[in-house]
C-alpha cells in the first residue's frame, strides 16, 4: 500500500509494508524540485535514516531498474552536442 500527498514544497510518497509477516518500517519519499530524499526508521537505533538523491541519480536509478548487469552512462539531453 502507498499514499501520495502534495505539500507546499514537495510531493510525499509513503510506502507501507503490509503483506509480509516480517514487516519493515514505512519508507517515506520526498520529491523536491532539486532532489529526492528517502527516509526509513532504523528500529535498532530508533533513528530515521535518510538518503538524498540528485535528480540525475534518480534518473539513473529509474533506468537501472530495467537494464541487465553492466556499467552504463546515460547521455542526458543537455550533454548532447
Amino acid at each position: 500500500m502507498f499514499t501520495i500527498e502534495h505539500d507546499f514544497d514537495a510531493t510525499v510518497i509513503t510506502l507501507v509494508d503490509e503483506p509480509d509477516s516480517h514487516l519493515k518500517e514505512d519508507v517515506v519519499i520526498n520529491a523536491f524540485d532539486d532532489c529526492v530524499t528517502i527516509e526509513q526508521l532504523d528500529t535498532q537505533t530508533e533513528k530515521v535514516q535518510k538518503i538524498t538523491l540528485s535528480l540525475a541519480q534518480l534518473n539513473d536509478l529509474s533506468a537501472a531498474l530495467d537494464l541487465p548487469e553492466g556499467v552504463y552512462r546515460l547521455v542526458r539531453s543537455e550533454e548532447k552536442t
